[in-house]
């Protein structure tokens, strides 16, 4: 059973999305709350695993909820709810260690599909998001204050910083306009450099880089 929390300051989002979870077996909404207050007494309460999180909302928005809930070291996977209009938050939220994002308007099915995969450990996120944090963050100019310690070329940092960030490979190529089958030679080149044997070694490498 997946635990989950939903914290949106509108009622009928919340009461919405707590409805259509609880009609899969494996996902059970233990709380819902209205702000990033409530999101981390929630988080005090229970023993969650998934907690959906509405990037704008009053008082304490998500942003701020996600960059506390990493310094208080809760182990829950926080999952943004955002519109594409929200593109400052979306980009601040990566950086507080978001375990994915989800547009309010996907469609129901889709979204307890993601929860599911967020709770193994996936990194979700529409193409959108990635079109725009490869907009802010992996563009050349703002790698290039990277640390580079394995003499990475400039698009090998951008890859290894999106790999490092859960990115598939089918999405980095999206993102950056190059064949999948590209992507998959640098991310070789990658594990090359950095004597790592697969994804999951090389990402947490990475992430004590970048």
């Amino acid at each position: 059973m997946i635990n989950i929390a939903i914290v949106d300051d509108q009622e009928l989002m919340r009461d919405g999305l707590r409805r259509i979870l609880s009609t899969y077996e494996e996902l059970q909404v233990v709380a819902t709350g209205k702000n990033g207050f409530e999101a981390l007494e929630i988080c005090k309460q229970h023993q969650l695993d998934v907690l959906l999180l509405d990037i704008r909302m009053p008082e304490m928005n998500g942003v701020e909820t996600v960059k506390k809930l990493k310094e208080e070291k809760y182990r829950v996977k926080v999952v943004m709810l955002t519109t594409f209009e929200d593109e400052e938050y979306i980009v601040q939220a990566m950086a507080y260690g978001a375990s994915g994002y989800l547009f309010k308007d996907m469609p129901y099915d889709q979204l307890a599909e993601c929860v599911k995969e967020v709770h193994e450990g996936r990194f979700m996120m529409p193409q959108k998001v990635a079109e725009v944090l490869a907009k802010n963050i992996y563009a050349p100019e703002a790698l290039k204050k990277r640390e580079n310690p394995y003499d990475f070329t400039e698009r090998e940092v951008q890859i290894a910083e999106m790999m490092k960030d859960g990115f598939t490979n089918k999405q980095i190529a999206k993102t950056l306009y190059i064949s999948e089958g590209t992507v998959k030679n640098y991310v070789s080149n990658i594990y090359a450099k950095t004597q790592t044997e697969n994804r999951v070694e090389a990402a947490n490498l990475l992430k004590s880089i970048f």
